[in-house]
């Protein structure tokens, strides 16, 4: 497979189920399933109970009603020279039903030989080559100490940003999740990652901050995690009363919702014994959760995080130290800025 063929067509169609399209895809694929998750299942098990000439039949109906209604639908205005990569699992009979009734129509409408499964196979090879090939430079930091909010920053100097916090959609910590989002698929999350290191350009520096292997529920593929421990290293040190700050806000979904947030405080008792995460709810039950923070950040937070950073990071005693005078946006454009720029930086 070439990376070419994902930007080649006008439209890359998923014809697989509505599940399959959820726990991965193509990135920019469409999703026009010719069977529904339960037409699927329904269509396995006849084949399996019944004949395979009865499931065939029943599927053969059912198809041609799904791709009629894609016809009617999402695809009634396209243009006689609009052109469509279709696939499924295995580039075989779902997606080449589907191509051959766009060939009728009069698109030159093509398949993917081996389907998502030969896309699945080239994104974990891209994975473990393109990684070697970016020059990294890693956000470190202890939390709270801003190192997303300068990632954004960055990014809107004009420099080049992997976030993966944001292709996870989870802040990595045990209080990380979003607000409203769930975590990808693994296969899905790789996908994004593969999307977002194929755009960089080699040429120039990436900021990339200093994840462990895991955010949340998804793992950072074995390449990418070993380039960016070799990397060079800058290091953000944030005034205590801007990381308190800085979590506040990060945090505030979780103070609406007590009970939410000392579900997750739970899951620190192995770590620090039940007292002590007893102690941390009844901070936030009385709403004091300035204090909670503060206290979070000195008994969990900041010992793991030199645990991990200095064991795992070889270049990180040698890292360019930024001062991060207070939480405000500006502070962390002036670094952006600064960085973007390879310029001096402010003392």
């Amino acid at each position: 497979m070439q990376a070419s063929i994902l930007t080649e067509f006008d439209a890359l169609i998923d014809a697989r189920s509505p599940a399959e399209y959820a726990e991965d895809h193509l990135p920019g694929a469409v999703s026009l399933p010719v069977l529904g998750d339960d037409e699927r299942a329904r269509i396995g098990t006849m084949y399996k109970q019944e004949s395979p000439f009865a499931a065939k039949r029943l599927g053969a109906a059912l198809v041609s009603r799904n791709i009629a209604a894609h016809l009617e639908g999402a695809l009634a205005d396209k243009p006689k020279t609009w052109r469509a990569l279709v696939y499924c699992w295995r580039g075989g009979k779902r997606s080449g039903a589907f191509a051959h009734v766009l060939r009728e129509v009069g698109w030159p409408a093509q398949t993917l030989e081996g389907g998502y499964r030969a896309y699945r196979r080239w994104v974990v090879g891209q994975l473990a080559a393109l990684p070697r090939a970016v020059d990294f430079r890693v956000v470190h930091g202890a939390t709270g100490s801003g190192k997303s909010r300068l990632l954004r920053a960055l990014a809107q100097a004009g420099a080049q940003v992997l976030d993966l916090e944001a292709l996870a959609a989870h802040r990595g910590s045990v209080l990380g999740e979003l607000p409203g989002q769930s975590q990808p698929s693994q296969k899905l999350f790789e996908s994004r990652l593969y999307a977002a290191l194929a755009a960089l350009d080699p040429a120039r520096p990436v900021y990339v901050e200093g994840e462990s292997r895991k955010i949340g529920q998804v793992q950072v593929p074995e390449a990418l995690i070993a380039a960016m421990r070799a990397a060079e290293c800058v290091l953000l040190d944030a005034a205590p009363g801007a990381r308190v700050a800085l979590l506040m806000d990060e945090y505030r979904h979780f103070f609406a919702d007590t009970a939410v947030l000392g579900a997750q405080l739970d899951c620190l008792a192995p770590l620090h014994g039940r007292d002590k995460v007893e102690s941390w709810k009844a901070l936030a039950a009385r709403g004091d959760f300035e204090t909670l923070v503060t206290r979070l950040l000195e008994e969990h937070y900041d010992p793991a995080y030199l645990r991990s950073a200095q064991r795992n990071f070889v270049r990180l005693p040698e890292a360019e130290v930024l001062r991060v005078p207070s939480a405000d946006e500006d502070a962390f454009a002036g670094l952006a800025r600064a960085l973007a720029a390879r310029g001096p930086l402010a003392p």
